[in-house]
């Protein structure tokens, strides 16, 4: 039987790869973000490449800042899509916040998108699938929740809070047949960040989209993408040298 998977912040980056690789896979898709225009223009061009009349794909404007209403607004969502086999939490924002700079409200922001908007959305998934009696909650970290980054210190305090979150959830949806994914992204060339190519193993978004949906499929407990280095590399994260980042900030 076919799957279905909704997304949150599917309008462009890493949600807009995910939305074309699982539909790639013949996922049913339910697309969620703030540009409604866009993701209309991305049902269009996943309609148009993947030519299926059977697929269903819902759109709806999501902004998950607004935290209050992200699960009032997913509601309809999954009535439309009917059973969903996985949520993926991936809306997201970053930007430089330097410490000490005067820039605590834009690291406010950045933590009201990516930690609390991200908890409400996946709390919305979660009340779907404790209704339905099962679901794969998957969460878009990133390995800066294992390793500060100088000048971007509300977005790994932000990630690591969701993948503390996601860890928590996982230990107490086991036994209510919820599986809980936390996948770490590495360095993906996107628009959420300029000059993003400068880092270390930087990788398309349609990369990092197509490693993820696999370890979701395989229904790993944490993934992360590219493989290559990073799965290595990954115990070090934490312990590499301040002088190293200093550079590359």
């Amino acid at each position: 039987m076919t799957k279905t998977v909704l997304i949150t912040g599917a309008s462009s980056g890493m949600g807009r790869a995910l939305a074309f690789e699982f539909a790639a896979r013949g996922y049913h898709l339910g697309l969620a973000a703030r540009r409604l225009d866009l993701l209309a223009q991305l049902r269009d061009e996943v309609q148009a490449r993947y030519a299926d009349p059977a697929r269903r794909i819902e759109i709806v404007a999501l902004d998950v800042d607004q935290s209050a209403a992200v699960a009032p607004t997913l509601r309809p969502l999954f009535a439309a899509l009917g059973t969903v086999d996985i949520v993926v939490v991936n809306a997201g924002v970053n930007r430089f916040t330097p410490v000490g700079r005067g820039e605590l409200a834009q690291a406010a922001q950045l933590i009201q998108t990516n930690l609390i908007g991200a908890i409400a959305s996946a709390e919305a998934a979660i009340e779907h699938f404790l209704a339905q009696g099962a679901g794969q909650l998957v969460g878009i970290s990133s390995l800066a929740s294992l390793q500060a980054i100088p000048k971007q210190g509300a977005y790994c305090a932000s990630k690591a809070g969701f993948s503390m979150y996601l860890d928590a959830a996982r230990m107490e949806l086991k036994r209510k047949n919820i599986a809980v994914c936390r996948i770490l992204p590495g360095f993906v060339l996107t628009e959420i960040m300029p000059k993003m190519e400068k880092y270390p193993f930087a990788v398309s978004a349609e990369l990092a989209a197509r490693e993820a949906v696999s370890l979701i499929e395989q229904r790993k407990t944490v993934g992360v993408v590219p493989a290559y280095p990073w799965r290595w590399l990954r115990p070090f994260f934490g312990h590499i040298p301040d002088a190293l980042w200093r550079k590359l900030a």
